[in-house]
C-alpha cells in the first residue's frame, strides 16, 4: 500500500475505546504514512506553522471538532502562528491505533 493510500485508510477509520499500545514496528509503519509526524517519548507529534493567529485558531477549532467526534483528544501547545499537536493514549501508556487515526485526520484537515 502506498503512503497516501495508508494515510487515507487511517483517516477513514474511527477511534475505538480501549485501544492497546502499539509495538514500535507498527508505530513506525504508521508514521511512514504521515509526513512530518515523529515519535516523541510516548506520543506522536507534529509542529505546524500558520500564517497568523486567526489561521492557527481556525485550525485548533477544526481539530477540536474532530477530537470530540472521535472522543480522543490531543495535547496542544498553541502560539501566534504555531501549534504543536501531540497524540498519545494515556490509558494505554503510549501510542495506539487511535493516535495514528487522529494524526491522519489532522493531515486531512490540513489538506483542506
Amino acid at each position: 500500500m502506498t503512503r497516501d493510500a495508508e494515510a487515507a485508510a487511517l483517516a477513514a477509520m474511527r477511534c475505538t475505546p480501549g485501544a492497546a499500545r502499539l509495538p514500535a514496528g507498527e508505530i513506525a509503519r504508521g508514521l511512514a504514512a504521515l509526513p512530518g509526524w515523529a515519535l516523541q517519548g510516548d506520543a506522536i507529534a507534529k509542529a505546524l506553522t500558520f500564517a497568523d493567529y486567526h489561521e492557527t485558531l481556525g485550525f485548533v477549532n477544526a481539530l477540536a471538532f474532530v477530537a470530540n467526534r472521535e472522543n480522543h483528544h490531543p495535547d496542544l501547545a498553541v502560539s501566534y502562528n504555531r501549534c504543536l499537536v501531540a497524540w498519545s493514549t494515556h490509558d494505554a501508556g503510549g501510542v495506539t491505533r487511535n493516535d495514528l487515526i487522529c494524526a491522519a485526520k489532522v493531515e486531512r484537515l490540513l489538506a483542506g
